[in-house]
């Protein structure tokens, strides 16, 4: 037990927690670029059998891996090809920003979900200590995990979805230069990642934001169902 406390990024007693968040947020995220990319005419990730809700098309074992080391993972990218839509722009935009915002709708249903437990009385008249703390603790993590995949995601730096949003944006000879330092983009983004003083000017901002959001929701949903 305390070998797997040294070694994983998160409490050993929140791991099945984080687990089944990101089980639903990866799983949620990558069907929706699937989704979207099929709806507007490429069938490459429906061939590919990714137009699916099951877990297990989408997950990265080296991802997940990762993630409850480090801190960071991924799951399995859904393949995208922009020439077999009608708009290859507009649709890259909308397929690309599909997974950050189906993170952000889960977060904002999770939410409601949970401050309707609360509003309601539900969570006062649970009498079993361990269960109630296990309900908070998934609602919490799953409302927080959600929003900070939303935010994570549109950081404009491959291989994150906010870099195929600027790229299907900008003009096609800015396009161009951005793809000539493509490759230098991915060692900055591992750099942010693996060094400490730059993750406190770009990640831990953004965990705080994640949280600023959640709590905003929370306020906003408690007092209407109030």
């Amino acid at each position: 037990m305390d070998f797997l406390n040294k070694i994983l990024s998160v409490p050993l007693e929140q791991l099945p927690f984080y687990l089944v968040v990101l089980v639903i947020a990866f799983t949620v995220h990558e069907f929706s670029h699937a989704y979207f990319a099929n709806k507007f005419g490429d069938p490459t990730a429906k061939l590919l059998g990714r137009v699916t809700l099951n877990p297990a098309v989408h997950f990265d074992l080296l991802g997940i891996i990762l993630l409850l080391i480090a801190g960071f993972g991924w799951a399995r990218p859904v393949p995208v090809n922009r020439d077999n839509f009608k708009s290859p722009r507009l649709m890259g935009v909308v397929v690309s920003a599909a997974g950050p915002l189906s993170n952000f709708f889960l977060a904002v249903i999770g939410t409601f979900i949970y401050s309707l437990l609360i509003s309601t009385g539900v969570l006062a008249s649970i009498s079993n200590e361990k269960l109630l703390e296990a309900i908070m603790m998934f609602f919490q993590l799953f409302g927080l995990m959600n929003f900070f995949l939303f935010l994570f995601n549109l950081i404009p730096l491959p291989p994150l979805d906010g870099y195929r949003i600027v790229e299907d944006l900008v003009p096609r000879r800015v396009r161009g230069k951005l793809q000539q330092v493509e490759q230098w983009s991915v060692f900055i983004f591992l750099l942010i990642l693996f060094i400490p003083v730059l993750q406190r000017y770009t990640i831990s901002p953004l965990y705080q934001l994640a949280r600023d959001l959640y709590y905003h929701f929370m306020q906003v949903f408690l007092h209407i169902l109030s």
